[in-house]
């Protein structure tokens, strides 16, 4: 977005150069897109299970995305770069779905002329006050470009802090697939649920034997049926279980002491050699 703003203020001057930065800015859009697209379509939910590893926002992973091209469908391509994080995860998620290349083409073409268009007019707008802070970076120098990089570095540092807190200040009341199928082994017959979004559970196809789906939107209804003295074990498909601790929290809140996250969620489990169920689910938006 800063070379699309700075591509606006010259525009100003030269409008044949507008011209050509917004096509510029919507072909390179397109190309790194369709290489996501196309590494969802081959490789499914393992390209999101990589975003969500390498993410420094473990209390989101790509469940926020997922959740989005849950209700808007395909639409979802033509806001995805003005949401943070959206951008990133919504072609792999549309590969992986299935969508014709047709329609990935037309709908994020269409979210990349926006953006692109966008910054340019704020380019424009602003010129003013870009070419202002230019002139200030320039006579700063090599100061200037020490700066950014510290800025930069900082906030990676602090994502990467807070993702280790995170981490860290749950561990302990995770509870490991060995003592899950052990407690299934004695038939204490524990709630399982599965808090995965649809659209992960779709690309995947396999759950814990016996676990139940659950949307977070739907939450408060399996809430009704869960009494507080039974034991819940929620899972989920993070690297850092964010999905499936944010759940547990969510039923402590609501009088359900007995609850807890499962180490590792599905792929510990499949992981351990347990068995596994096939697992449905339908997904709007797909052609």
């Amino acid at each position: 977005m800063p070379v699309v703003l700075l591509a606006g203020a010259r525009a100003v001057d030269d409008p044949v150069f507008g011209v050509h930065a917004l096509a510029l800015a919507v072909l390179a859009c397109s190309l790194a897109d369709l290489a996501w697209f196309w590494a969802g379509r081959r490789y499914g939910y393992r390209v999101l299970k990589l975003l969500c590893r390498i993410s420094l926002s473990p209390d989101s992973c790509v469940r926020q995305t997922e959740a989005n091209y849950e209700r808007r469908g395909v639409a979802t391509l033509v806001i995805a770069k003005f949401v943070p994080g959206l951008a990133t995860v919504a072609p792999p998620v549309a590969g992986a779905l299935g969508l014709s290349l047709s329609s990935f083409l037309v709908y994020n073409g269409a979210g990349a002329l926006l953006w692109s268009g966008t910054g340019l007019i704020l380019g424009i707008v602003f010129h003013s006050q870009i070419d202002w802070l230019l002139d200030r970076l320039a006579e700063l120098g090599g100061q200037a470009l020490l700066l950014v990089v510290a800025l930069v570095a900082l906030y990676v540092a602090y994502r990467a802090w807070d993702r280790w807190r995170f981490g860290r200040s749950l561990r302990t009341a995770r509870i490991s697939v060995e003592d899950l199928y052990a407690m299934m082994s004695r038939g204490e017959a524990p709630l399982v649920l599965d808090v995965r979004t649809r659209t992960h559970r779709a690309l995947d196809g396999r759950r814990i034997p016996g676990a139940q789906a659950v949307d977070l939107d739907d939450l408060e209804r399996t809430l009704v049926g869960i009494p507080r003295d039974m034991s819940v074990v929620v899972y989920c498909a993070c690297p850092n279980e964010a999905s499936a601790v944010k759940v547990a929290l969510l039923l402590r809140d609501r009088g359900i002491r007995g609850v807890r996250p499962l180490a590792g969620g599905i792929d510990a489990w499949a992981a351990a050699g347990l068995g596994l169920e096939t697992a449905t689910a339908s997904l709007p938006g797909v052609d």
